[in-house]
């Protein structure tokens, strides 16, 4: 392997080394200034981007135990490695694709270690946040936590009613 090869084969080996998320991506139409753009958003969430050769990318996968089909990665490849949050930085892909015209396309990914396709990825990216499903959560026990307060204070407010208009009726009688 020629020395220059061999220098970017361990620089994405070691990016993927220090992490256990990443997004395999087909990118097509962007320019100098979209591609900085979208690193510096990637940056902003802790991630990364970087363009890879087919080869280099395969054998660091192999490095990882881990193996695709070369057919299985059309046109150019890009990486995203995931900041501290891979949920997070898929759906930040797909909102810049969605805004920019679709420049990415989902091949796969690696997340928290397990190999994914594409149709996975993009499951992953409609899903709501982690906040969002925190609050779906709580709604879900807060639900019926107010339904049986509402109920008890309907019970306490109940007897002093009936207390109030049996007094009035034998007050009137």
């Amino acid at each position: 392997m020629k020395k220059e090869k061999q220098l970017l084969l361990d620089e994405i080996t070691n990016q993927m080394e220090g992490t256990t998320s990443f997004l395999i991506t087909q990118y097509t139409g962007l320019t100098a200034n979209k591609t900085n753009d979208f690193r510096r958003q990637m940056m902003k969430i802790g991630g990364n981007f970087e363009v890879v050769k087919k080869r280099v990318f395969l054998k660091a996968l192999s490095t990882r135990g881990l193996s695709l089909d070369i057919a299985a990665l059309p046109g150019h490849v890009g990486l995203v490695f995931a900041g501290k949050d891979a949920i997070e930085t898929t759906k930040a892909v797909m909102k810049f694709s969605d805004e920019n015209e679709k420049p990415f396309k989902f091949l796969g990914a690696l997340l928290e270690g397990i190999l994914i396709d594409s149709k996975d990825v993009e499951r992953i990216a409609k899903l709501p946040s982690k906040d969002q499903m925190r609050a779906q959560l709580l709604g879900l026990f807060e639900a019926p936590m107010a339904q049986t307060l509402s109920v008890i204070e309907a019970l306490l407010t109940s007897v002093p009613h009936c207390l109030e208009n049996k007094t009035e009726a034998s007050a009137g009688a």
